[in-house]
């Protein structure tokens, strides 16, 4: 292994976006693989011993389980102080709860979506909410026939940085179908006029090229909690949007 490449681990391998991400790893020039363990290819066998003993010469690590896998892999790379890069959706409030303190002592990056792309759009559609007052905003998503969660983890972010700065309400639409890899679109509507804000993945290569850049991004980090907020430096975007109701900017987001 180059001394120039950083040793990424990956959690979730056998799966859609797991085995991806091992390909693109396999393929860039910045990273190598270090270890790719999922439940699926190891049976019953538990894989923390496995896991521990890759993490010890490990840059980084890529989770794409379940929230409770997450969450117990999240304690064992903290307690090797391993960066930890996560794209598993539908923790409840303790795994975040806990995540959030496991973050105190090695860097998490947790975010529902990977591709950068998609993650400016949330920005935006903040900004928008915050810029189109009196206009009714409604979300819809739809992905596959086989995604557990609904609404989806991105649809959640696109309604919790909107209800930052609008009040009203912030329906969200889900559609299950087929084999759509993922898409989100937020209709604004006023009087006399409509804007739609849409984004759609076309493979899933944009998401496993994301993990690997916010893992390659993460592992110079200081322990805390990230996401492609903090990557792509969105503080500023933000700040553009004053407060709908009291018409200052916000600060500290």
């Amino acid at each position: 292994m180059s001394s120039s490449k950083i040793a990424v681990i990956v959690l979730g391998a056998a799966g859609k976006m797991g085995v991806k991400i091992v390909e693109k790893i396999r393929n860039n020039s910045h990273c190598a693989l270090a270890g790719a363990f999922d439940l699926k290819t190891s049976g019953s066998a538990p894989i923390a011993q496995d896991l521990e003993s890759a993490l010890q010469s490990a840059d980084a690590v890529i989770d794409f389980t379940a929230p409770a896998a997450s969450a117990a892999h999240a304690v064992l790379c903290a307690g090797y102080k391993k960066p930890l890069v996560i794209g598993t959706t539908g923790f409840d409030g303790d795994q975040l709860t806990l995540l959030r303190e496991l973050s105190k002592t090695c860097p998490i990056f947790l975010s529902p979506n990977m591709s950068p792309a998609v993650n400016l759009t949330i920005a935006v559609a903040r900004l928008m909410a915050a810029k189109l007052p009196g206009f009714d905003i409604h979300i819809s998503e739809t992905h596959h026939k086989f995604k557990k969660d609904a609404p989806s983890g991105t649809a959640l972010k696109y309604q919790a940085r909107i209800k930052e700065i609008y009040r009203g309400e912030v329906p969200v639409t889900s559609t299950r179908a087929g084999d759509i890899i993922g898409e989100h679109t937020v209709l604004y509507a006023g009087p006399h006029e409509r804007v739609e804000l849409t984004h759609r993945a076309h493979s899933r290569d944009v998401f496993a090229e994301g993990a690997i850049r916010a893992a390659l991004w993460l592992k110079d980090q200081k322990p805390g909690i990230y996401d492609y907020f903090d990557l792509l430096d969105l503080g500023v975007l933000l700040r553009m949007a004053p407060d709908a109701e009291h018409g200052h900017k916000f600060e500290n987001l």
